[in-house]
């Protein structure tokens, strides 16, 4: 099935929640908006995470390593186990790749908290 990343970013109503655009294999496929610094550390111990800007600006803090900045066309893995967060002054819109036994913000438990039930349109 095609999608329409633009199409499906019209429907993001609020920041920090992904929602779910598709599946591979054991993975989804989430896009969400990002703006502020709402999201807290964490990491997801057993898994990768895939950051991909689609449009705009993301700042990337990896504990223990020089923050960076990601712009339009970038991608980024983050290892499992990493502890990370990521903010952005302006809107970004991102796409994350992510297995489905991720957990959103990993173990940590914050307003911006979502279920996979949360992440589906």
């Amino acid at each position: 099935m095609k999608i329409e990343l633009n199409k499906e970013a019209n429907k993001l109503q609020n920041y920090f929640s992904p929602k779910i655009i598709s599946e591979v294999n054991n993975e989804y496929v989430k896009i969400a908006k990002i703006k502020g610094e709402e999201i807290p550390w964490h990491n997801h111990d057993k898994e990768d995470e895939l950051f991909y800007i689609i449009e705009g600006s993301l700042l990337m803090e990896i504990e223990n390593k020089p923050n960076f900045v990601m712009n339009t066309g970038d991608l980024f893995v983050v290892p499992k186990g990493v502890n990370h967060r990521v903010s952005s002054s302006e809107d970004c819109l991102i796409m994350l790749i992510e297995s489905k036994s991720a957990k959103h913000t990993g173990d940590v438990k914050s307003t911006i908290t979502k279920s996979i039930d949360d992440q589906k349109y």
